[in-house]
């Protein structure tokens, strides 16, 4: 490819210097750097792809690794529709950059195929073919995947590719005798590069089966290189290693040249140390740190308006970085104040500057509108609620108590914010053990069940994915986690899978939440999904929906074919799950229904009712689900209605069922 060609390339004019990797082996040359960048991580399995076919390094015996560039490059190729287009025309693009070095030109290429959902082949496919090549190209994969990370290759697509590599172990084994080592040591350097999060071993080891060769190659990167002294800079000086800046050392870097720069208002220098740090990829940090230092001393605000608005004109500054830094900022304004109390109005300040300057595209407005806003109407209301249910979150966590926690939190009366109490419990469940995680899921099965609504739930999520990448910083592996919890909330029937779109349209695209969104479907998509979703955490102290299902439905059987009633009640007391008796309720209904044994069936419910086992809410809303769920019934039993309708003349004369049953539709 002609070097004038890339050079017009936008993501090449973002700075005056290329970021290269020295194709000769070593550092990068002209003072290039790739950086290392925060981790996300996503462990679903993609099945029926891989194969030895696949990584097959030439390719089709008909295909011209030239001609497929020349095409991409002359614009006469069409966008990749498929897969295996996408296959044909991302070889090259590998091909050149071994050649070249050039992975500004690599981003650009990688960028102009415009597939974004195929880029999980992109890291599988590069690491693959630098595998059956020398130090010098296993080091520049390293480098690469390392730069495109956040900006072109997401945690959810870089995971994947890595995922698709170790499901493809045994076939790249037949052609690369180290296969294994070789894979383990990409894998150990992309957790080193922070890349790849730690608990992404244990994942995939979850997924794969035992005695795979994909399970060895987790096995030799965590014995061998991840567990050994100095692991990281054994892992980084395997293949002859590499200068880079870590993520601390830029954001360092980027702080003092901003410093620098508010004490002598010297923009063109400025502009010079930015461009020098040779980091297009990390200009979103440039743009939040900016922000967040106008926000803490106004009095720089017009300085900094002016170092954004300039910055964008030339070029140096993409308009999709600045969005991006201003998207970070608008996630983390909540913690913001609690340094800056102004922080919210601050801001909205800077925002509007930059809209009515032009700098900013002005429906960002619109998108960075969220639920948070609810947050700053009564401002001392919510920090009041937020203090409260930290400490009944707590209190749950060490006695387990469910209907405790539902009283506590029905006395603190505040319905409206239930999608704040979602948010916390979640996020302070995600840096605890598994323990806590699972309670956190069961919990949110009750709540959905007692109090919450469905909107409440979704609000719930949209705001902790929102700050999904803010939380990172704190929580290694927070998207993972937050994919696992809404896929949980699928699965535990607290939401439905339609649900997930609904909650995806309101983030932004190609944001941090988004791509956690996908990664939860994919979870979901997967095979035997269910019940490797209730166990992600290893089980925990409450039952998961499906086990209590499953012994509800027992114990009726048992009672049914013969067993005491007072043991009956004594079961479900034991389930210890009066927030899920509705359960009871429903089954033992449609078990009456369908085995003509309704005398003993009511019998059962009127004896829970009188002990005060079953309240009249959870009795209310077993035959409220039974009544939903009569058009299915009907199917099997063809006189579930008039059964249905005699029991609820039984209930309501009985003084089982709410008023507001009768007036329900």
């Amino acid at each position: 490819m002609a070097a004038e060609d890339g050079a017009r390339s936008p993501t090449r004019m973002l700075a005056e210097g290329h970021l290269r990797v020295a194709t000769g082996g070593g550092a990068p040359a002209d003072g290039g750097i790739a950086v290392r960048h925060l981790p996300h991580h996503h462990t679903s399995k993609k099945e029926g792809v891989g194969g030895k076919s696949e990584e097959n390094n030439h390719g089709d015996a008909d295909f011209s690794p030239s001609q497929e560039l020349d095409k991409l490059v002359n614009g006469n190729n069409k966008v990749p529709a498929t897969l295996d287009d996408y296959r044909k025309l991302v070889v090259p693009v590998i091909e050149e950059y071994f050649s070249t070095g050039d992975v500004e030109l690599a981003a650009s290429e990688l960028r102009s195929l415009g597939s974004d959902q195929f880029h999980y082949y992109f890291v599988k496919k590069l690491i693959s073919m630098a595998m059956d090549r020398h130090d010098k190209e296993k080091e520049m994969a390293s480098i690469l995947l390392s730069a495109l990370y956040a900006d072109l290759l997401g945690s959810f697509k870089m995971s994947e590719g890595f995922m698709m590599l170790l499901e493809s172990t045994e076939d790249l084994s037949v052609d690369i005798p180290d296969a294994i080592d070789v894979l383990a040591v990409f894998i150990a350097r992309a957790v080193v590069d922070e890349i790849l999060p730690p608990v992404f071993l244990t994942r995939a080891r979850a997924l794969l089966p035992e005695s795979s060769k994909g399970v060895e190659v987790l096995q030799v990167a965590e014995k061998s290189y991840l567990s050994a002294p100095h692991h990281a800079e054994l892992v980084e000086r395997k293949w002859g290693g590499s200068t880079y800046f870590t993520v601390e050392e830029a954001k360092k870097k980027i702080q003092n040249i901003l410093r620098e720069y508010i004490e002598s208002g010297d923009t063109d220098e400025a502009f010079r140390c930015i461009r020098e740090l040779g980091l297009p990829f990390f200009h979103h940090e440039v743009v939040k740190r900016a922000l967040i230092f106008g926000m803490e001393n106004p009095s720089s605000q017009p300085l900094i308006l002016k170092l954004l608005k300039e910055s964008t004109a030339g070029g140096l500054i993409s308009s999709n970085q600045v969005s991006k830094g201003f998207s970070r900022v608008a996630e983390s304004v909540d913690d913001l104040s609690l340094d800056v109390p102004s922080a919210k109005t601050l801001f909205d300040k800077l925002l509007s500057a930059a809209i009515s300057e032009g700098w900013l595209d002005a429906s960002f407005s619109k998108s960075a509108a969220s639920d948070e806003d609810m947050l700053n109407a009564s401002g001392e209301k919510v920090k009041r609620f937020k203090e409260e249910s930290g400490h009944i979150i707590q209190e749950y966590f060490l006695s387990d108590d469910v209907p405790e926690l539902i009283r506590s939190l029905q006395e603190l009366s505040a319905p409206e914010y239930n999608a704040i109490f979602l948010k916390k419990l979640i996020t302070v469940a995600m840096d605890r053990k598994n323990r806590e995680k699972e309670m956190a899921s069961v919990l949110l099965s009750s709540l959905s069940l007692e109090l919450f609504s469905t909107d409440d739930i979704m609000k719930g999520f949209v705001m902790l994915l929102q700050s999904a990448e803010d939380t990172a910083l704190d929580i290694v592996d927070a998207p993972s986690e937050l994919a696992l919890f809404l896929a949980r909330a699928v699965i535990d029937e607290v939401l439905v899978p339609l649900n997930l779109d609904d909650i995806s349209s309101k983030l932004r695209p190609n944001s941090s939440g988004s791509q956690t969104v996908q990664m939860a479907s994919s979870l979901l998509a997967a095979r035997h999904s269910g019940e490797r979703i209730l166990r992600c955490w290893g089980g925990g102290t409450g039952w998961a929906v499906e086990d209590a299902k499953d012994k509800i439905s027992k114990l009726l059987e048992e009672y049914n074919t013969g067993g005491h009633l007072g043991e009956a009640c004594q079961c479900i007391r034991d389930l210890g799950m009066p927030f899920f008796n509705h359960e009871v309720v429903k089954k033992a209904l449609v078990m009456a229904m369908d085995k003509q044994n309704e005398a003993s069936i009511l019998a059962l419910l009127q004896e829970c009712f009188g002990e005060g086992l079953i309240t009249i809410n959870q009795m209310t809303k077993g035959f409220a689900r039974v009544k939903e769920g009569l058009d299915d019934l009907v199917l099997d039993i063809p006189n579930a209605r008039e059964k249905f309708g005699a029991f609820v003349e039984l209930a309501t004369g009985r003084g089982w069922l709410l008023p507001s049953f009768a007036s329900a539709p």
